[in-house]
């Protein structure tokens, strides 16, 4: 945990500074000891209802979503978005369900009003065609982390969503 914190503690103020989100992955208590803005929780980490409980209905709560019928399940308990996929093959997870594709997050796009954030494997030529397909945005880390100039990679993204 003190690792944790002491990583997300600059990246936090820095988002302040920026006026970007910054949402921490998996950890309410990490969430808020460093004031991000929310957390992104995946489907075997603490239930919704908790960490509501936990962040106050002033924080950002997110759900990873795989498949149609968790994609129904994100709307009944309404957090503030999903992320649906894995859209492609990730490179950053081994242990990830099969890949959706294109038709995947199109069909589940009529399924809720959420905002969806497509995750897995998407690199920037991809970004518009996900965006087309239904995605309000998309989730990366190993078209950012891989690139040879992070700084670059961000830009094209940006770029290609806005």
């Amino acid at each position: 945990m003190k690792e944790a914190y002491a990583e997300a503690l600059p990246l936090s103020k820095l988002a302040a500074e920026l006026g970007v989100l910054f949402i921490i992955n998996d950890r309410c208590d990490l969430s808020l000891a460093v004031d991000a803005h929310g957390v992104h929780l995946g489907q075997d980490d603490l239930p919704y209802a908790d960490a509501r409980k936990i962040l106050g209905q002033d924080k950002v709560i997110g759900l990873s979503t795989h498949n149609a019928e968790q994609v129904k399940e994100a709307g009944k308990i309404r957090p503030d978005y999903i992320g649906f996929g894995p859209v492609f093959k990730p490179g950053s997870k081994l242990d990830h369900d099969p890949p959706v594709g294109i038709e995947g997050l199109r069909a589940v796009r009529s399924l809720t009003t959420l905002p969806i954030f497509a995750i897995g494997g998407i690199h920037v030529e991809q970004a518009g065609e996900v965006t087309r397909a239904g995605a309000n945005g998309v989730a990366v880390i190993s078209a950012i982390l891989k690139a040879s100039d992070v700084q670059q990679a961000v830009r094209n993204f940006i770029a290609q969503l806005a």
